[in-house]
């Protein structure tokens, strides 16, 4: 595991730029004032674990959009695979590739596996001031509770 400490409830939360599967920069800081932002750091696009999750996560996005929520997932993986990735599961939310330099966004966060080369499975709520109000950190053969995902959005609401 990466030596950076993981950025806590009420800390800022770390700025970026990256690009999505469709080869469009995000950065972080443009939904500041206007949307809260769910971080979904996830670690191989079309692992079973990561597939499932994603898929729930398109099949609820309706739920998160209903708090002003974007929904960003963030993988080590190319910008080419996700979009593939998101092609095959028809995954309608930006997946951003944090593929170079290798894990500098996941290592910003403090979940960046430096022996695997990936992200942790690691989400984190971003308030519309950019203030980080919750996080998880799941282990890697672990999805991550959606449910809680969605009752940590709906208390910023």
């Amino acid at each position: 595991m990466t030596d950076s400490p993981v950025p806590g409830a009420g800390m800022p939360a770390p700025d970026f730029t990256l690009r999505d599967q469709f080869g469009q920069d995000v950065t972080l800081s443009s939904f500041a004032g206007s949307k809260a932002v769910a971080l979904v750091f996830f670690p191989w696009a079309f692992s079973n674990v990561c597939t499932s999750e994603m898929a729930g996560i398109r099949d609820r996005l309706d739920e998160f959009l209903t708090f002003d929520t974007e929904v960003l997932a963030i993988s080590t993986d190319p910008t080419y695979s996700l979009r593939v990735f998101a092609d095959a599961d028809g995954l309608n939310f930006p997946l951003l590739s944090d593929f170079w330099p290798h894990g500098r966004v996941a290592t910003a966060y403090g979940v960046f596996d430096d022996e695997l080369g990936v992200a942790r499975r690691s989400s984190f709520v971003v308030d519309k001031s950019g203030i980080i109000q919750w996080s998880v950190h799941n282990e890697l053969p672990d999805g991550r509770d959606l449910e809680v995902h969605l009752a940590q959005l709906h208390h910023l609401a």
